[in-house]
């Protein structure tokens, strides 16, 4: 590891509570997380214009707003959980958790609502996860947590066997400034702000249905049967 690196995972382990008993894979696996070091951010603040405009995190998903599901996984994870919403924000309000809106209005993007969160957590770290994932791994946060101790880094992003999964990720709340000033500078894409970081990518190609993007009636029908199986 360079000496960013080491850095990193000397910080990650004194304030996430990650003690490793060796340095073997297997042990990486079995670190202790400490949750209340890790805020959880809801992202729901787009326009959603593939569901002609509907607000995917209030869409009925058995019942009940499909970001309840969302947050129902994301709970026992975390210390507290966040929603970014830039409409409705009544409605996500009544849920009974905090929500915050991006400090720009101009819809731009899931990494202005990730600037959000960072700012206005009270933990190191932030996980972030989209309104439209009801089928959230109950070890998200735990795998996240391993890479970045085990390679020293400031962020951890899944990856869906396939392809890199980006607004699931965990990121320290010392990179806030540099994504400030990224947004600032008109950046508005993931994978460039990624970039400009050492990242680790966390294999979650065992959990396919995480991932899925619900954009028509038939898939959200799917879902509801996924979701009771």
């Amino acid at each position: 590891l360079c000496s960013s690196q080491r850095g990193w995972s000397k910080l990650f382990s004194r304030i996430i509570g990650i003690v490793p008993h060796t340095t073997s894979v297997a042990s990486r696996i079995e670190m202790k997380l400490h949750s209340d070091k890790v805020t959880g951010l809801v992202l729901a603040g787009g326009r959603a214009l593939r569901m002609a405009g509907r607000d995917k995190g209030l869409i009925e998903l058995a019942g009940r707003p499909m970001v309840h599901w969302v947050v129902q996984r994301l709970v026992p994870q975390t210390a507290s959980v966040l929603i970014s919403a830039n409409r409705n924000v009544e409605r996500y309000t009544d849920l009974g958790f905090e929500v915050i809106r991006d400090v720009d209005d101009g819809f731009l993007g899931p990494l202005a609502g990730i600037s959000a969160g960072l700012t206005r957590a009270a933990t190191p770290w932030l996980v972030t996860v989209p309104c439209d994932s009801p089928l959230l791994v109950a070890d998200l946060v735990v795998r996240l947590s391993a890479a970045v101790a085990g390679e020293g880094t400031g962020i951890a992003v899944a990856h869906d066997g396939n392809r890199l999964q980006p607004v699931f990720s965990l990121i320290h709340r010392d990179l806030a400034p540099d994504l400030v000033d990224f947004l600032e500078a008109g950046g508005r894409k993931i994978d460039l702000w990624l970039d400009r970081h050492v990242w680790a990518r966390v294999d979650f190609s065992d959990h396919p249905d995480m991932f899925l993007n619900i954009n028509t009636p038939e898939e959200l029908a799917e879902l509801e049967k996924q979701l009771h199986h």
